[in-house]
């Protein structure tokens, strides 16, 4: 999630090879790659979802044997059974990826590439001591999720969800001048922690939105063209939280950044701060978050991401007014999907070639 100036060059060059419709173009230089040196076989891949977009299977199947897992939800049982022997996996959903799936297809096994930003189910240790090399689709989701961060951080300043339930309860008021009264983004002071692609993306948005200016917390410092460009500074955690107007969370979920977002955090932030989530449910310690926001310790919350995926219909967080809840929606468009496919093919593709991956995860 902490970004460099190189991610962002690969990112550019990621997005010119698919807005261009350079696709067909890279793919040709793909021929071949699945046949095996020296002998007529071809590779096989399993692909582990039966929804990865058209256009990543067929790339696939120019040159390569492709199996598609069946089952919707995905069955781990047909996953481990269809892995046996292949030399790639396109892993599609977020099932774990663990020694299991592994011994499962054998020690033949090449190349993997996830269709997602976050690896957060992905046993990377034990890719890595097995010297599997592993891919993922950043970058190309960060439009997507920027635009739904954008839309949680406005619903939740401005209390879209609790305006329609009082239209619902016929609550409607029209007599007073102060009813329902948000929180200006106007000249706000916001804060991120991480501040990489995604951050960035979302940051580039706000700017149209006349801000004042953002704080942001990482393990690292962003070049400094990058901080002038968002008249942005870094901060430590507890100054940003203090500070900020709005705080949004766009960082993965690690050892270090599991619940951070506690008690003690809440409680240094403003009483009118609106929290916004779109990196990972558990960087939040959700029964503190209930409290938070219904004791009016924050004034809202808007999450795309929450702890467990899918939340319960009995959540307590569902009886709260101030806060706005979309299930895990942030790269859910049918562009983004397609080119999250597209990418994770062409990882697998250049993984069995022996070749450095399109976008690797490490």
């Amino acid at each position: 999630m902490f970004a460099s100036q190189q991610s962002r060059l690969l990112g550019a060059k990621i997005m010119r090879c698919i807005s261009h419709g350079a696709r067909t173009a890279f793919a040709k230089e793909q021929r071949a790659i699945c046949k095996m040196s020296g002998e007529d076989e071809k590779f096989r891949i399993l692909v582990t979802h039966p929804q990865v977009p058209q256009e990543a299977i067929e790339l696939l199947q120019r040159d390569c044997e492709v199996t598609v897992v069946q089952s919707l939800p995905p069955n781990r049982s047909e996953i481990l059974e269809k892995a046996k022997g292949v030399h790639a996996f396109l892993w599609g959903g977020h099932e774990k990826l663990n020694a299991e799936a592994l011994d499962a297809a054998g020690p033949q096994l090449k190349a993997i590439s996830t269709m997602s930003a976050g690896i957060d189910y992905v046993d990377v240790p034990e890719l890595k001591r097995r010297n599997i090399p592993l891919g993922h689709t950043p970058t190309v989701l960060n439009d997507a999720v920027a635009d739904i961060a954008v839309g949680l951080l406005l619903a939740a300043a401005r209390r879209f969800h609790e305006g329609r339930q009082k239209i619902e309860t016929n609550n409607w008021e029209t007599y007073t001048l102060n009813w329902m009264l948000g929180q200006d983004l106007r000249d706000s002071v916001v804060g991120f922690y991480g501040f990489g692609g995604i951050a960035q993306t979302i940051a580039k948005r706000l700017s149209g939105f006349d801000i004042d200016s953002i704080l942001y917390t990482t393990r690292r410092r962003v070049a400094e063209e990058i901080e002038k460009e968002y008249n942005a500074k870094k901060v430590d955690f507890d100054t940003m939280l203090a500070q900020s107007d709005f705080v949004i969370i766009a960082a993965p979920l690690t050892k270090e950044t599991a619940g951070v977002f506690n008690a003690t955090a809440f409680g240094k932030m403003k009483k009118t701060a609106v929290l916004v989530n779109i990196g990972r449910g558990g960087v939040v310690n959700q029964p503190d978050l209930y409290e938070a926001l219904k004791t009016n310790q924050i004034f809202s919350a808007g999450l795309d991401v929450m702890t467990p995926e899918p939340l319960p219909p009995n959540d307590p967080l569902l009886t709260l007014p101030n806060v706005v809840l979309v299930p895990h929606l942030g790269s859910a468009t049918r562009r983004t999907r397609t080119d999250m496919g597209t990418i994770a093919a062409h990882n697998v593709l250049r993984g069995l070639a022996g070749e450095p991956m399109f976008s690797p995860a490490y």
